[in-house]
């Protein structure tokens, strides 16, 4: 399969125009084998119940008759099975919808197929689940944007709901730009409408596309590659008067503008795009920033300042006094992620001494590694102290007699230390995206 997507992918960059006509036949045996080999044993199972080992006990037989269905078009994904997960932050809960096993196998292979197609097209402003393209990369982008002299305005937005509210309709409009294979074609449709089961209640999805689903993310950066990556490049900025720039990562976006006439159209005509592909605006999260690169010292940092991707993006001085855009982490990231290590201490505090340090420096490096980036040294050396404090304190909750005191502590620290605060990530090295500069 492998060969076959590249031969598509060198096609799909080659002619911008070409619609693929005959795709389904790369779902086959092999690529569904190959794809129950490559899942992970431990993912949550469906409502089906069935597990990658419980697959594996007769895979041939299984793969086959999947494969018949297909065939004959009598294949219907069995509806999601809906969870919710804590958003970190917040008492408010992210819905998840796990599809059953098969349906799990053939979207993997889909999203092969649809990602080998719309790689070539997707921008170079556009990241998050993107092949080499990562958090931090949409970061080092965004500070050689925001960094840039002329640069002085920020739309800062959020869609409301953004994956429960894909429209179907559209979805397949954007999809049939490329692909006139109407298998293909009816299979999307039928995993998008599959439905969802919650409390043993099955409801139709005419609209949305599930998190927790294998294709939800191409799908997502497909509806959005239409509805605001080609739109902004295309039209709005030729219509600005001054530079403009975008750094989309999944349904998070962040607008750059040289004027503030630029920003305000911008902020008026973003509301009607959404409202056309019947999505909302956030308002309480959306608004314009005013970058203060200037000499005035009394501007309210709160309001000269906006939250992308974890950090809260904000105007300091560099150690030569000099202004410029600077990041930390957010306060709701901090203290969701000071609570998540809290929670997880104090709930596995009883395990044997080396497995529960083994655990909690991981989970610690882990933090260091994303949120150590370039300016945010100071929170994330706060962050570790108060996990040692955190350790300390539960590790002499672990009986009825006090284990040690701060200075037995030291010690045992220096028998397990924890990670050392560093800049993981430098923000002024080359990231994915750099051309979209020139």
């Amino acid at each position: 399969m492998e060969t076959q997507l590249e031969r598509i992918a060198k096609i799909a960059k080659s002619k911008p125009n070409e619609k693929f006509t005959s795709l389904i036949h790369l779902i086959n045996k092999e690529t569904l084998i190959k794809s129950h080999n490559e899942m992970k044993a431990k993912k949550a199972s469906g409502i089906d119940e069935i597990t990658k080992e419980l697959y594996d006990n007769n895979l041939l037989e299984n793969i086959e008759s999947l494969i018949t269905r297909m065939k004959r078009q009598a294949y219907k994904p069995q509806p999601g099975k809906r969870v919710y997960i804590p958003k970190p932050g917040t008492n408010d809960k992210r819905p998840l919808g796990i599809p059953a096993y098969e349906a799990k196998l053939v979207q993997s292979n889909l999203a092969e197929i649809l990602n080998a197609i719309y790689e070539q097209d997707f921008l170079e402003c556009s990241f998050g689940f993107r092949p080499n393209r990562g958090c931090h990369d949409a970061i080092k982008l965004l500070d050689k944007i925001v960094n840039k002299p002329i640069i002085n305005y920020v739309v800062d937005t959020d869609i409301k709901g953004f994956f429960d509210n894909v429209d179907h309709e559209w979805m397949m409009k954007f999809v049939e730009h490329r692909i006139d294979d109407k298998n293909l074609l009816r299979l999307i449709s039928r995993l998008m409408k599959a439905g969802i089961i919650e409390d043993g209640i099955k409801y139709d999805t005419p609209k949305g596309t599930p998190q927790g689903g294998v294709c939800s993310p191409i799908l997502a950066n497909i509806y959005l590659h239409y509805v605001l990556d080609l739109w902004f490049d295309k039209i709005v900025r030729k219509h600005c008067k001054g530079r403009a720039y975008m750094v989309r990562y999944a349904d998070d976006s962040v607008f750059c503008f040289q004027y503030e006439e630029d920003a305000k159209r911008f902020f008026e005509v973003f509301i009607q795009r959404l409202r056309k592909f019947n999505l909302e605006v956030a308002e309480d999260k959306t608004k314009i920033i005013k970058l203060n690169k200037g000499n005035d010292d009394n501007v309210d940092k709160d309001e000269n300042s906006f939250d992308f991707l974890g950090f809260t993006h904000y105007v300091g001085k560099d150690k030569n006094g000099r202004k410029r855009v600077k990041r930390k982490t957010s306060k709701k990231k901090y203290r969701a992620s000071l609570l998540k290590c809290k929670e997880w201490i104090r709930s596995n505090r009883s395990i044997p001494i080396k497995e529960f340090m083994k655990t909690i420096i991981s989970k610690i490096q882990g933090h260091c590694n994303y949120y150590g980036i370039t300016d945010n040294g100071r929170f994330v050396g706060n962050f570790i102290d108060e996990c040692r404090t955190l350790i300390f304190r539960w590790l002499n909750r672990r009986s009825q007699k006090r284990s040690f005191d701060w200075s037995k502590y030291i010690i045992f620290q220096k028998q397990y230390p924890l990670p050392k605060v560093k800049t993981y990530v430098n923000v002024f090295e080359l990231g994915a995206g750099n051309s979209y500069l020139l």
